[in-house]
C-alpha cells in the first residue's frame, strides 16, 4: 500500500534577494513497511525533504500525499493534527522534554490526542518494554545515556501507531556499538509494527540494513537503488 507520494515537489528559499532552489521537482513513492535510507552530501537538502514529507514546511510547488490525503496546502492546524496522528519523528538530538520522566515523554503524544489515562498507561508501558526501557520509567532524560534517550525517542515516535516514521541522522551522536543496537531496534520494530521508516543518514551500518537507498544530489533524487544487505 502506498504511504507517501511526492509529485514534482520543489522547495525554494529567498536568501539576500536571491532565490535558492534546494529541491527540484522531486517524484517519490514510499510503500507500507519499507525501511529506506536517504543519502546525500551535507547541504544537499535531506532535512528539507524530510520537513516537506512531515508537513513541517510546505513545498514551493508540487504536491505531497500522505496515504490518500494531500497534505500540501493544508492549514497549520490541520498539519499539526496530521503530525500528531499519522507521523512519527526521530531526531539526532533526541528532543525529549527535560522536565518529564521517560514514561511521560513517551506518553505525551497520547496526552495530546486525549487518550484516557488507563489506556495511555497501558500503551506507553507496552511500547517502552519493546524498546527495552521498562526499567527506566521514572527517570528523567538527564539520567539516561544517549542510546537510552534515543530508545525513548523511538518509542515516542511509534506510540501513536503512525503511517510513517521520519528519522534525521538518528545514530549521529552515538558510538558505534550503541548505534548498532539502535539500528537493530528500529529494524525489529519496522518488521513487528509494519511501520514505514525513512532515514536521512550517513551511517554505513544503517544504510546496509535498509531495503532501498535514495540519493539526493543537486536538489534531485539522482539514483534509487537497493541496499547491499
Amino acid at each position: 500500500m502506498e504511504i507517501l507520494r511526492l509529485e514534482k515537489a520543489t522547495k525554494e528559499f529567498l536568501l539576500k534577494g536571491e532565490t535558492i532552489r534546494v529541491l527540484r521537482a522531486i517524484d517519490l513513492v514510499l510503500e507500507e513497511g519499507e525501511f529506506v535510507a536517504l543519502m546525500g552530501p551535507s547541504g544537499s537538502g535531506k532535512t528539507t525533504l524530510l520537513h516537506l514529507m512531515g508537513g513541517i514546511d510546505p513545498p514551493t510547488s508540487g504536491k505531497i500525499f500522505l496515504g490518500d490525503r494531500e497534505i500540501s496546502g493544508l492549514s497549520p492546524r490541520e498539519l499539526s493534527q496530521i503530525r500528531l496522528t499519522r507521523l512519527g519523528f526521530v531526531f539526532q538530538a533526541y528532543n525529549l522534554l527535560p522536565a518529564m520522566t521517560v514514561l511521560d515523554n513517551c506518553a505525551y503524544p497520547l496526552i495530546l490526542q486525549g487518550i484516557p489515562g488507563k489506556e495511555r498507561r497501558r500503551r506507553t508501558e507496552e511500547m517502552l518494554a519493546k524498546v527495552g526501557m521498562s526499567h527506566r520509567l521514572r527517570h528523567l532524560p538527564e539520567d539516561l545515556s544517549g542510546g537510552e534517550q534515543q530508545r525513548v525517542a523511538i518509542a515516542r515516535a511509534l506510540i501513536t501507531r503512525p503511517l510513517l516514521v521520519l528519522a534525521d541522522e538518528p545514530t549521529a551522536h552515538l558510538d558505534a556499538e550503541t548505534g548498532r543496537e539502535i539500528i537493530e531496534l528500529m529494524h525489529r520494530l519496522n518488521q513487528e509494527e509494519g511501520t514505514t521508516f525513512l532515514f536521512a543518514t550517513h551511517d554505513p551500518a544503517l544504510i546496509r540494513q535498509t531495503q532501498r537507498i535514495l540519493r539526493l544530489q543537486g536538489g534531485r533524487i539522482v539514483e534509487e537503488g537497493t541496499s547491499a544487505a
